[in-house]
Protein backbone atom coordinates (compact mmCIF):
# COMPACT_ATOMS: atom_id res chain seq x y z
CA UNK A 1 0.00 0.00 0.00
CA UNK A 2 1.03 3.82 -0.59
CA UNK A 3 0.72 6.46 1.67
CA UNK A 4 -1.00 9.85 0.86
CA UNK A 5 -1.09 13.33 2.21
CA UNK A 6 -4.62 14.68 1.67
CA UNK A 7 -4.41 18.67 2.44
CA UNK A 8 -8.49 19.94 2.48
CA UNK A 9 -8.67 23.89 2.23
CA UNK A 10 -11.43 25.95 3.97
CA UNK A 11 -12.99 23.66 6.22
CA UNK A 12 -13.62 24.26 9.87
CA UNK A 13 -13.02 28.74 9.00
CA UNK A 14 -15.35 30.93 10.45
CA UNK A 15 -18.04 28.17 11.40
CA UNK A 16 -18.28 27.33 7.87
CA UNK A 17 -17.65 23.68 6.07
CA UNK A 18 -17.21 22.01 9.11
CA UNK A 19 -16.34 18.50 9.86
CA UNK A 20 -14.87 16.88 12.79
CA UNK A 21 -11.80 15.40 12.12
CA UNK A 22 -13.26 11.87 13.43
CA UNK A 23 -16.14 12.03 10.96
CA UNK A 24 -13.33 12.65 8.12
CA UNK A 25 -11.31 9.42 9.33
CA UNK A 26 -14.32 7.18 9.53
CA UNK A 27 -15.05 8.80 5.84
CA UNK A 28 -12.16 7.75 4.22
CA UNK A 29 -12.22 4.59 6.51
CA UNK A 30 -15.98 3.83 4.88
CA UNK A 31 -14.75 4.71 1.15
CA UNK A 32 -11.94 1.82 1.34
CA UNK A 33 -8.68 4.09 2.81
CA UNK A 34 -6.49 2.77 5.46
CA UNK A 35 -4.87 3.62 8.33
CA UNK A 36 -6.50 7.05 8.27
CA UNK A 37 -4.77 9.58 10.39
CA UNK A 38 -5.16 13.24 10.87
CA UNK A 39 -3.90 16.60 12.51
CA UNK A 40 -5.77 19.18 13.99
CA UNK A 41 -8.95 20.22 12.97
CA UNK A 42 -8.06 22.14 9.51
CA UNK A 43 -7.61 18.83 7.21
CA UNK A 44 -4.27 17.71 7.33
CA UNK A 45 -4.81 13.72 6.80
CA UNK A 46 -1.97 10.79 6.12
CA UNK A 47 -3.57 7.26 4.73
CA UNK A 48 -2.47 4.34 2.94
CA UNK A 49 -4.49 3.04 -0.38
CA UNK A 50 -3.92 0.34 -2.93
CA UNK A 51 -4.69 3.31 -5.39
CA UNK A 52 -1.71 4.79 -7.51
CA UNK A 53 -3.62 8.13 -9.36
CA UNK A 54 -3.45 11.07 -6.99
CA UNK A 55 -6.16 12.86 -8.85
CA UNK A 56 -8.98 9.92 -8.82
CA UNK A 57 -8.05 9.57 -4.81
CA UNK A 58 -8.62 13.58 -4.63
CA UNK A 59 -12.00 13.53 -6.68
CA UNK A 60 -13.31 10.42 -4.74
CA UNK A 61 -12.57 11.71 -1.09
CA UNK A 62 -13.76 15.04 -2.32
CA UNK A 63 -17.03 12.72 -3.29
CA UNK A 64 -17.58 11.34 -0.20
CA UNK A 65 -17.24 14.34 1.60
CA UNK A 66 -20.07 15.97 -0.31
CA UNK A 67 -22.02 13.01 0.01
CA UNK A 68 -21.91 12.84 3.95
CA UNK A 69 -21.96 16.68 4.34
CA UNK A 70 -23.37 18.54 1.35
CA UNK A 71 -20.24 19.89 0.46
CA UNK A 72 -16.96 18.98 -1.67
CA UNK A 73 -14.01 21.05 -0.52
CA UNK A 74 -10.87 21.74 -2.18
CA UNK A 75 -8.16 19.30 -1.96
CA UNK A 76 -4.95 18.16 -3.00
CA UNK A 77 -3.69 14.79 -2.73
CA UNK A 78 0.14 14.15 -2.65
CA UNK A 79 2.60 11.40 -1.89
CA UNK A 80 5.05 11.14 0.72
CA UNK A 81 7.98 11.52 -1.52
CA UNK A 82 6.56 14.82 -3.18
CA UNK A 83 5.74 15.78 0.02
CA UNK A 84 9.00 15.18 1.67
CA UNK A 85 10.78 17.20 -1.90
CA UNK A 86 8.85 19.91 -1.24
CA UNK A 87 10.49 20.67 1.70
CA UNK A 88 13.37 19.41 1.51
CA UNK A 89 14.38 22.02 -1.09
CA UNK A 90 12.54 24.61 1.41
CA UNK A 91 14.87 27.90 -0.18
CA UNK A 92 14.35 29.96 3.24
CA UNK A 93 16.28 27.53 6.02
CA UNK A 94 17.15 30.20 8.37
CA UNK A 95 13.59 30.87 8.58
CA UNK A 96 12.59 27.24 10.22
CA UNK A 97 13.68 28.18 13.05
CA UNK A 98 10.29 30.28 13.15
CA UNK A 99 8.15 27.73 11.79
CA UNK A 100 4.48 29.93 12.15
CA UNK A 101 6.57 32.57 9.98
CA UNK A 102 7.41 30.20 7.50
CA UNK A 103 4.84 28.58 4.89
CA UNK A 104 4.68 26.28 2.03
CA UNK A 105 1.94 26.52 -0.17
CA UNK A 106 1.32 23.45 -1.86
CA UNK A 107 0.50 24.18 -5.81
CA UNK A 108 -2.29 21.32 -7.58
CA UNK A 109 -0.46 22.00 -11.04
CA UNK A 110 2.72 23.75 -12.44
CA UNK A 111 2.10 27.47 -13.01
CA UNK A 112 2.32 28.49 -16.45
CA UNK A 113 3.25 31.81 -15.70
CA UNK A 114 2.73 33.40 -12.68
CA UNK A 115 2.81 37.12 -12.25
CA UNK A 116 6.16 37.38 -9.91
CA UNK A 117 6.36 41.25 -11.09
CA UNK A 118 2.79 41.70 -9.47
CA UNK A 119 4.07 39.43 -6.26
CA UNK A 120 7.36 41.60 -5.98
CA UNK A 121 4.63 44.85 -6.17
CA UNK A 122 3.12 43.26 -3.08
CA UNK A 123 6.12 41.80 -1.01
CA UNK A 124 7.33 43.86 1.64
CA UNK A 125 10.82 44.59 2.33
CA UNK A 126 10.97 41.52 5.09
CA UNK A 127 8.79 39.39 2.76
CA UNK A 128 10.46 36.73 0.74
CA UNK A 129 8.98 34.03 -1.46
CA UNK A 130 10.03 31.36 -4.13
CA UNK A 131 7.98 29.83 -6.65
CA UNK A 132 8.61 26.16 -7.89
CA UNK A 133 6.32 24.22 -10.45
CA UNK A 134 5.58 22.35 -7.10
CA UNK A 135 5.50 24.68 -4.25
CA UNK A 136 5.55 28.22 -2.78
CA UNK A 137 7.79 29.03 0.21
CA UNK A 138 6.83 32.33 2.01
CA UNK A 139 8.66 33.82 4.66
CA UNK A 140 6.68 36.16 6.25
CA UNK A 141 8.14 37.41 9.42
CA UNK A 142 5.25 39.70 10.11
CA UNK A 143 2.85 37.42 9.52
CA UNK A 144 0.32 35.80 7.24
CA UNK A 145 -2.33 37.70 8.68
CA UNK A 146 -0.80 40.92 7.78
CA UNK A 147 0.70 40.32 4.30
CA UNK A 148 -0.38 41.52 1.26
CA UNK A 149 1.40 38.65 -0.97
CA UNK A 150 -0.36 36.08 0.87
CA UNK A 151 -4.11 37.16 0.53
CA UNK A 152 -2.93 37.56 -3.38
CA UNK A 153 -1.11 35.03 -3.83
CA UNK A 154 -3.27 32.45 -5.71
CA UNK A 155 -4.19 35.19 -7.77
CA UNK A 156 -0.79 35.95 -9.20
CA UNK A 157 0.47 32.48 -9.15
CA UNK A 158 -2.63 31.20 -11.45
CA UNK A 159 -2.75 27.82 -10.04
CA UNK A 160 -4.71 26.28 -6.86
CA UNK A 161 -3.31 26.54 -3.71
CA UNK A 162 -3.43 25.04 -0.50
CA UNK A 163 -0.99 26.61 2.39
CA UNK A 164 0.41 25.43 5.59
CA UNK A 165 2.92 26.93 8.05
CA UNK A 166 6.34 24.92 8.32
CA UNK A 167 5.42 23.22 11.49
CA UNK A 168 2.16 21.99 9.84
CA UNK A 169 3.70 20.74 6.98
CA UNK A 170 6.17 18.56 8.81
CA UNK A 171 3.82 17.56 11.80
CA UNK A 172 1.18 15.96 8.50
CA UNK A 173 4.69 14.34 6.79
CA UNK A 174 5.79 13.39 10.01
CA UNK A 175 2.24 11.79 10.58
CA UNK A 176 2.27 10.15 7.38
CA UNK A 177 5.69 8.21 7.77
CA UNK A 178 4.11 6.44 10.99
CA UNK A 179 3.73 2.64 10.12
Amino acid sequence: MKTWILLLRGINVGGNNIIKMADLRDILTDAGYANVRTYIQSGNIAFESRKTNASKICQHVQDCIEKSHGFAPKALVMDVESVTDILANNPFPDAEDTPTLLHVCFLGQVPVDPNVEALNALCRDTEFFKITDTAVYLHLPEGIGKSKLAIQLEKHVGVPITARNWRSANKVLDLARLN
